[in-house]
């Protein structure tokens, strides 16, 4: 965990210098008037805000030297666009800054890849649907966003879930102090339901009451995929007596079951 990672990239985090908000904004001026000292003592003093960002993603088990160069970059991103007339704190503006370029580390390099033509269309789709949720001060619509891009609705939602970050099974949702609540906790098997194994015990009893023929027909067709005439074939019948048969043996089943 990130808590127990004293130095990260050769830094010594427990010696992180504290900026005061009066302090930064002073040196904010002089960073934005050229001054090349005071613009490595602004990204030094910091880092502890990268340390803050990159603790929301411990549980992905990505390399957290990895996340704290990438959030770096975040935050030198943020210092060359911030705009100390805006009136905001620095702090304000830089975490998201430093967030979205952490997403889009973790996209670009996920397992799981997304072509660039959906990663665009993707990326499109944000953009109207932060422009049309300003024009009209609420959450637009997926076909909004499809009629204003001029694509198909299938596509904007398919490009939209492809970015989604993958969830870990193991990532905690809940802890009350003692045991953890994992995601996969939260997840039913319904393959495993009881009805499921009563239905197989039951359809197994069927098959059993079923003459050799019949059984063997049923168990090529339906366990091992294959059509009437590869077993019309193998058992040396038409594949018209394979389908009454096979008919027959259904029956059957359907009223011991």
């Amino acid at each position: 965990m990130l808590i127990n990672k004293v130095e990260i990239c050769g830094v010594d985090t427990s010696k992180l210098p504290v900026m005061k908000p009066k302090q930064m904004k002073e040196m904010m001026i002089r960073v934005k008037n050229g001054d090349k000292q005071a613009r490595e003592e602004f990204i030094r003093g910091n880092l502890r805000l990268v340390l803050s960002v990159i603790q929301r993603f411990t549980g992905r088990r990505e390399n957290m030297d990895d996340l704290f160069q990438v959030g770096c970059i975040g935050l030198i991103k943020a210092i060359d666009n911030f705009n100390v007339e805006l009136g905001v704190r620095f702090s304000t503006y830089a975490v998201p800054m430093i967030t979205g370029e952490l997403r889009r580390y973790l996209r670009d390099n996920n397992s799981i890849r997304v072509s660039r033509s959906l990663r665009d269309i993707a990326y499109k789709a944000l953009q109207v649907r932060n422009s049309l949720s300003k024009k009209e001060s609420s959450e637009p619509s997926v076909e909004k966003i499809a009629e204003e891009m001029g694509v198909n609705v299938e596509d904007v939602v398919f490009a939209l879930d492809a970015i989604q970050d993958p969830v870990s099974l193991y990532e905690p949702v809940y802890h009350d102090g003692s045991d953890a609540i994992y995601v996969m906790d939260q997840l039913q098997d319904k393959s495993c339901a009881d009805e499921n194994w009563l239905e197989g015990i039951a359809l197994k009893e069927a098959i059993e009451k079923l003459n050799e023929r019949e059984k063997n027909i049923i168990t090529m067709r339906f366990y091992q995929g294959k059509t009437q005439m590869e077993v019309a074939e193998e058992i040396g019948i038409s594949q018209a007596q394979v389908s009454r048969l096979e008919k027959n043996a259904l029956k059957s089943m359907k009223r011991n079951i």
